[in-house]
């Protein structure tokens, strides 16, 4: 009774209509074309300016549903079947919040025309899951409309995509049962007051947000070296921290950091849904000169970085947030994109260390993010050679060292290349290295940043440069922005992460989703409201947490910290103060690959303000149970 359609449909065609005279797209994603679809913003999907979501995913055509049909919409999620956590939809015409209850597969409690189906990831969903609107619901049976699944049209004169077979068993339980053996159904989710049978939004145990800072035991033999010399990226490790050791500080070299099971889920959940969250600000910004033009940016290079963005092809691999954890939850303060650092402390050095010191009771919270950065990599475009760009920097050196191995385990060739040494023009303006490979990928080390500098220099006081472009000649010394700003050249962080990584994103962000469990109040004036709670004081452009100020309730300078960026234009967000343990203040980051949650790690200091020189150290994670045990 599944009613799959088999016919594959080009990316974009009509399948069918839902009821309400919704239309239901194919998304078939591979039959693409790049001349309707040339742009990345092409499939981005609204009515009436409010967002819809991803053209044509399911996500999407239940979001549409509902606004058509009623006039309100859920909120945004990382994943199809984040939307079971929800309890609440936004109509759009009041501003009010209406109740959506979430009923499990086998409640007392129907579903009804436009209860939203929830499928879990995994199986044929895979990481997503997948959600589908109820258009009929029989005994026996239940009809389901949705976008992609299946790509064919509908059968004609039927409202509906599949119907599914369904069992109400005596006591008036009713079970949906899933055309896909290897996928299963959550529930529904029904707009109604009526909580009777529904799923109650479990209350977190707050003390399974805390951080615990733990001594490993020595081992057999403590001072045995445990990083491998034969790997590169490890030897240089090993040079710049003067030894086998994870953290600069003596008397903590057997020190880690403890989160609950529960803490990393909502670690990886708040990574998914922020980076959703910021790229829907980034493509906002970028519609929008009054916006854009706070963000400081050298005017000749905004149409590159709205090229950038547009281009479906200009894709993330990888990313940082950095959150402060406390017993109220989670709070970002800011999305490096750009040039993020500590992927190979998090992804290589961490578990090694957890390996030396014999952890077996307990999990690294990187183990995965080496694995996800290669797929990143294999996911990508990037076809041939990657020439990856680093400065002089023991940090920068073994930083790109480890990322040559995930592409090396991606099966892509690269090359490292210290500053722009050996990179030349040949006699048609193709960039070749010294052993004549032309550059056409890059993965780099630097920041972008670092190249508008040069541009800024070149171009703020020339109205001629209404747009800047690298210009060549033979024997010409090439510079970085001459490297990173090339028409045929891709770079990795592309350059539209100028946007997401800028502070002046955050206000944007407390603008378009006010209140925000994961954001904090932020704005490009010091308000009443700011005041109150206290702030923070960041250049809107900065690295490594400099020209960072933190006032108190009663507007007194708690601390503040030096560096190149005092001239930068300025934005204030609200106060939130690291969790102090022991005697660290302790910052959770959360990296992505290809955009989604990929590991964990911590960064600590003394200080109030975390920044370059700030430690690294361990983080691990056990089962809720025994850390609520472990005294």
């Amino acid at each position: 009774m599944s009613n799959i359609p088999n016919t594959t449909q080009p990316f974009g065609v009509l399948l069918g209509y839902a009821p309400g005279g919704v239309p239901a797209y194919s998304s078939d994603y591979d039959s693409a074309s790049t001349t309707d679809y040339p742009k990345r913003s092409s499939y981005r999907s609204y009515i009436d300016g409010v967002y819809m979501g991803y053209k044509w995913q399911c996500v999407e055509f239940a979001r549409r549903w509902m606004y058509i049909n009623y006039g309100y919409i859920f909120d945004d999620v990382a994943m199809a079947y984040d939307i079971f956590d929800l309890r609440s939809v936004r109509h759009l015409a009041s501003n009010n919040r209406l109740p959506l209850n979430a009923f499990r597969n086998g409640s007392k409690s129907h579903p009804v025309l436009g209860s939203l189906l929830i499928w879990q990831e995994g199986g044929e969903f895979e990481d997503t899951g997948h959600v589908a609107v109820v258009t009929e619901v029989k005994p026996n049976y239940i009809r389901i409309a949705e976008q992609n699944v299946g790509h064919g049209q509908w059968q004609e004169g039927q409202n509906y995509a599949r119907e599914l077979s369904a069992k109400t068993t005596a006591d008036g339980e009713y079970w949906v049962k899933c055309s896909y053996g290897d996928a299963e159904i959550l529930g529904w989710m029904t707009q109604t007051d009526d909580t009777r049978h529904a799923e109650p939004r479990p209350a977190k145990n707050t003390a399974l947000r805390a951080i615990k800072s733990r001594h490993a035991e020595a081992s057999s033999s403590p001072r045995r070296s445990w990083l491998n010399m034969a790997n590169n990226d490890e030897a240089a490790f090993v040079e710049m921290m003067g030894g086998h050791f994870l953290t600069t500080s003596a008397p903590d070299q057997s020190r880690y950091f403890l989160l609950s099971k529960t803490a990393i889920d909502d670690l990886e959940y708040a990574t998914n849904e922020l980076h959703g969250l910021f790229m829907h600000a980034t493509d906002y910004v970028l519609c929008h000169d009054d916006l854009l033009a706070k963000f400081n940016l050298p005017k000749a290079i905004l149409p590159k970085i709205r090229q950038s963005w547009d281009n479906r092809l200009n894709q993330l691999i990888t990313s940082r947030f950095d959150f402060a954890q406390t017993a109220d939850g989670l709070k970002v303060y800011e999305y490096n994109c750009d040039s993020a650092s500590c992927y190979m402390e998090a992804g290589k050095v961490q578990g090694k260390w957890g390996q030396h010191y014999q952890l077996t009771d307990s999990e690294d919270a990187g183990k995965a993010l080496f694995h996800d950065l290669s797929r990143a990599w294999e996911k990508s475009h990037a076809k041939g050679l990657v020439h990856i760009l680093r400065d002089h920097d023991p940090e920068e050196e073994y930083h790109a060292l480890f990322i040559q191995q995930t592409l090396e385990a991606a099966g892509i060739a690269s090359k490292i290349i210290i500053q722009l040494e050996g990179l030349a023009w040949d006699k048609q303006g193709t960039i070749r290295d010294q052993g004549g490979d032309a550059v056409n990928w890059v993965w780099k080390t630097w920041s972008w940043e670092t190249a508008l500098d040069q541009i800024r220099a070149e171009c703020e006081d020339d109205a001629s440069h209404a747009v800047f472009e690298p210009q060549w000649s033979l024997g010409k010394p090439l510079r970085l922005s001459d490297v990173l700003l090339r028409k045929n050249i891709m770079v990795f962080e592309p350059l539209w992460t100028l946007i997401p990584s800028n502070k002046a994103i955050l206000p944007v962000l407390w603008q378009l989703f006010p209140n925000h469990p994961l954001l904090l109040n932020s704005a490009f004036e010091l308000t009443d409201e700011l005041k109150a709670t206290g702030y923070v004081e960041k250049p809107i452009v900065g690295r490594c947490g400099a020209n960072i100020a933190l006032f108190d309730r009663d507007q007194q300078l708690l601390e503040a910290t030096s560096g190149g960026f005092a001239q930068q234009e300025k934005i204030y967000q609200q106060f939130y103060p690291l969790p102090k343990v022991d005697k660290y203040y302790t910052q959770v980051c959360t990296f992505t690959a290809s955009g989604v949650y990929a590991g964990s790690c911590v960064r600590v200091d003394t200080s109030m303000v975390i920044n370059k020189n700030s430690d690294c150290m361990p983080l691990r994670y056990i089962s809720d149970k025994v850390f609520l045990n472990d005294g």
